[in-house]
């Protein structure tokens, strides 16, 4: 696929670069800023935007915020933040305009290359990646947020899980619960937050949409 990458960090780039080449994907462009990084996207759109939230000359949230307009003015275009920071307030309004072909990633948690790797093609693919982290963190934002307080714990679990992009079976597993047990919090937390089956065909993504605060 086609790929931009902004980062600041010149050595960070470079291996970026070297390091999707290598997996035969084509690096249009190698920016430091977000200024950069928007020009490109508008005279050339990437499939791809592999972006850091902390960029020049502020350092502060320039790239993010910049992931943010891609996202509005280039929806074709997936986004993937890569980062050593949470910024829960641009990441829940990203995910809340498209919950498809994002990802959010800290570094200092990415294991090995391969997840790494394999993030990339996932977002790619119209997927949705996010760190755990990055969803404990919008969580302790929204939490307060109507309709989050009135789940259990357990229910506030299941979707966090949810909003990982985990799968009914995947959260069985990782909770040590039974298939239906699973769809039993589910349930519950569709009908506390309004969610019936006759106002919506995709209670899950409205689901997350609300935990995230969107």
């Amino acid at each position: 696929m086609r790929i931009v990458i902004a980062e600041d960090s010149a050595i960070l780039r470079a291996g970026l670069e070297r390091l999707l080449v290598d997996a035969g994907h084509e690096v249009i462009a190698a920016v430091p800023d977000a200024n950069e990084l928007l020009a490109t996207v508008h005279s050339t759109p990437p499939d791809l935007a592999v972006i850091d939230v902390r960029m020049p000359p502020t350092f502060t949230d320039e790239g993010v915020r910049a992931a943010v307009l891609i996202r509005k003015q280039n929806p074709d275009v997936k986004v993937l933040v890569f980062s050593q920071y949470v910024e829960e307030q641009y990441a829940s309004e990203l995910i809340a305009e498209n919950t498809g072909g994002f990802g959010y990633l800290l570094k200092d948690r990415v294991a090995d290359v391969e997840d790494f790797l394999a993030a990339v093609d996932e977002v790619a693919a119209g997927g949705t990646v996010l760190d755990p982290e990055v969803v404990s963190q919008i969580l302790v934002r929204t939490r307060k947020k109507d309709g989050l307080s009135t789940l259990s714990p357990r229910e506030l679990e299941v979707l966090q899980l949810m909003a990982e992009g985990k799968s009914n079976a995947a959260i069985a597993r990782i909770l040590y619960l039974s298939a239906g047990a699973v769809e039993k919090h589910i349930s519950s937390v569709f009908t506390k937050f309004g969610l019936t089956a006759d106002t919506s065909d995709n209670r899950r993504i409205l689901a997350v949409l609300t935990f995230l605060g969107a």
